[in-house]
């Protein structure tokens, strides 16, 4: 009965959705329409119910790929499986109509659980080429960070940041804080280092000319106009973990730390396929072709995105990451809009970064938005009135280690830049921070740390940023140590699955915790499920109490119950084992429980 009451939704969805240029993917709410700047894609990423032979077999997979190119006309084919199960399927063009006809063939089949364009992203810094005096961002009182007064309990030690970017050029600043990274840009001619995938992280150099990366929608070329090598990497590198006490350049926020370079960023950006395997790879999961990590990260920092909703790619590739215990930070974006059209920061389980401006405002450029966790200092090293590319106030940016050349590396530099970008490293210096001083903290209470010991902006924030500007003080001073995390979330990442028709339950057992519940429990939900209007969901006390948390809809055809819900909880005692109930009440659509958290 669901499958024929999800065909008649799902046709009209993907259809508008292709149409408007956004990833039709089994997301919660559709993305805004596509930017102008819109890039063509020349794959997709398939991921099938867990059950059918393409899910593990990967002769399968191929052979159904070239089944449905036949029937569009297309010559498609298996590129290669992702980390997270997920298969990337060559198109064979750019043409977006073809495209269209190529993801309606999938979606109608019912071993598939989505399909998404394999979209490119890009570093959401705005480059502008130009000591600790100048690092207004860690020490200001107005607008800093307050990072000199954790350095007294914690430097970063014994924690290893992954950086996924351009990758990294040499700088002496960084020099002896780097370990073995990878490089996952699979596509060579994009790569400029002659080859697909290997073991050398080395930026090669992102720079373009006008047209390089295709048209967009509307013809014009991409990028406009000729752009110069970034060496993005390496400036977010420095911001994490430049050395300090060395009497040169600048200090980093962990500087103690080691950074993991992870090329994903290259000439036109980068792929999601490259960018989700990258992510399950740095916090220590398995990718098939590629040699296992020897220092998975407990952070990782993704600088970069693209305008679309989260997509399935991204999420199951980040709650891997969580699953194994890895904080993931993004940047929130450029594009002085809401988050929740930005992927991956629109994504669960991440530390979603929006930047401030030296006076303490919300840069003009930050998105903002119900889905953004914290701020942290982005800088502007021009104002909103001035010419795009411009630099007037370099002061005001964000200084770190850089590269100048302009498009192959020539001498170690450093430069202020501006940006999302340069706001989520300072947030995951501070993770790298809270992971030191507690090394049993999990990602979300490394989150609820940071989140409940920021304080106000000092200016305004239109839009939401979250709960303020971060203050590594305060946080590293909360964080404690031994093995009670003093926090007051407490998470099951443990997947349950969701028996059809049938009830399940998943346990959270919550010590510590003195008095009773608050009044405003907040309980984070992900579950996966191919219809979640079959879903009836609820919190159980230690005394058995039932709290709804949804009810279920017969006309609810969308997929996946994401959600944090406030429960009045006060007459409950805290401390005991709490469970999440789900219970299935049609037939035909499956799914399971990923991760839950209560937040006291």
């Amino acid at each position: 009965m669901n499958g024929l009451r999800r065909a008649a939704l799902c046709a009209t969805a993907v259809s508008a959705a292709l149409l408007s240029g956004v990833t039709a993917a089994t997301a919660e709410p559709a993305a805004p329409p596509a930017p102008a700047d819109a890039r063509p894609y020349e794959r997709l990423i398939v991921g099938y119910k867990a059950g059918a032979a393409e899910a593990s077999s990967d002769t399968a997979a191929a052979q159904d790929a070239e089944a449905k190119g036949d029937r569009v006309g297309r010559d498609l084919s298996l590129r290669r499986r992702l980390g997270t199960g997920a298969t990337v399927v060559d198109l064979g063009t750019t043409d977006r109509a073809a495209a269209a006809k190529a993801i309606e063939e999938f979606r109608a089949d019912p071993d598939v659980a989505y399909v998404e364009p394999d979209l490119m992203m890009q570093p959401l810094a705005d480059p502008n080429d130009t000591d600790y005096a100048k690092q207004w961002d860690l020490f200001e009182a107005t607008a800093g960070m307050n990072v000199p007064g954790a350095w007294g309990t914690a430097t970063g030690q014994g924690v290893t940041v992954a950086v996924l970017d351009t990758g990294y050029v040499a700088h002496s600043d960084l020099a002896g804080k780097v370990v073995a990274g990878y490089d996952f840009v699979s596509d060579a001619s994009r790569a400029r280092d002659g080859n697909g995938r290997d073991s050398n992280p080395a930026d090669n150099g992102d720079w373009m000319k006008a047209g390089d990366c295709g048209t967009d929608l509307f013809g014009n070329p991409v990028p406009p106009k000729d752009q110069n090598s970034s060496w993005h990497g390496t400036h977010v590198a420095g911001t994490i973990g430049a050395a300090t006490n060395n009497a040169k350049g600048v200090a980093g926020i962990a500087y103690d730390a080691k950074i993991q370079p992870i090329r994903v960023l290259a000439q036109c950006g980068g792929s999601t396929s490259d960018i989700a395997d990258a992510i399950v790879w740095a916090s220590g999961g398995t990718v098939s072709g590629v040699p296992s990590n020897p220092t998975p990260a407990k952070v990782v920092n993704m600088s970069l995105g693209g305008q679309s909703a989260c997509s399935s790619t991204y999420q199951n590739a980040i709650n891997s990451a969580v699953g194994r215990g890895t904080t993931v930070v993004v940047a929130a974006g450029n594009s002085n809009a809401d988050v929740s059209g930005f992927t991956p920061a629109s994504c669960n389980n991440v530390i979603a970064v929006a930047a401030s401006s030296r006076e303490g405002n919300r840069a003009y450029y930050s998105n903002y938005g119900a889905k953004v966790d914290i701020a942290a200092p982005g800088g502007e090293t021009r104002r909103a009135t001035d010419t795009p590319g411009t630099i007037t106030t370099p002061q005001n940016g964000i200084l770190s280690t850089l590269n100048a050349g302009t498009t192959t590396a020539g001498a170690e530099s450093y430069a202020p830049y501006q940006g999302t970008s340069m706001a989520a490293p300072h947030v995951a210096g501070l993770a790298a921070l809270l992971a030191q001083a507690n090394a049993a903290l999990t990602p979300a209470q490394v989150e609820a740390l940071i989140k409940n010991n920021a304080r106000p902006l000092a200016g305004t924030c239109t839009g939401g940023c979250g709960a303020g500007l971060a203050d590594a003080a305060k946080a590293v001073a909360a964080a404690g140590g031994g093995t009670t995390p003093p926090t007051g979330t407490f998470e099951n990442a443990t997947d349950v699955r969701i028996v059809d028709r049938g009830t399940v339950t998943s346990d959270i057992a919550v010590t510590g915790r003195t008095g009773n519940a608050p009044a405003t429990l907040k309980v984070g939900v992900d579950i996966k499920h191919t219809y979640r209007g079959d879903l009836v969901v609820d919190l159980v006390a230690p005394d058995g109490t039932a709290y709804r948390l949804k009810g279920s809809s017969s006309s609810d055809s969308a997929d996946n119950v994401v959600a944090t819900y406030t429960v009045n909880a006060s007459a409950e005692v805290a401390d005991g084992t709490w469970k999440l109930r789900v219970q299935d009440v049609y037939s035909g659509d499956t799914g399971y429980i990923d991760v839950w958290n209560l937040t006291f």
